[in-house]
């Protein structure tokens, strides 16, 4: 029975490591995406460097890369 429950305890133990060591890999690909798109990068080049769709990295980094497009200039009313 000791065997056992050290066995279950240590497995316990590696799943809490395991979530520790996903957290702070989830947290340095934040910082990555953030650095990429600071740099120029795109929602389809960050989604290809982790293996997702564009969509996919938009769903995980909403609001990362902003679409400004440049307003239309308004157009000039001439009065006859």
């Amino acid at each position: 029975a000791g065997t056992v429950t050290d066995a279950r305890r240590r497995a316990l133990l590696r799943l809490r490591v395991l979530r520790g060591v996903k957290q702070a890999v989830r947290h340095l690909e934040d910082q990555a995406a953030r650095a990429a798109a600071a740099g120029g990068a795109g929602y389809p080049e960050i989604g290809r460097a982790v293996n997702m769709s564009r969509q996919g990295a938009r769903r995980r980094w909403p609001g990362l890369i902003s679409n400004r497009t440049p307003s239309p200039t308004s157009p000039e009313h001439r009065s006859s």
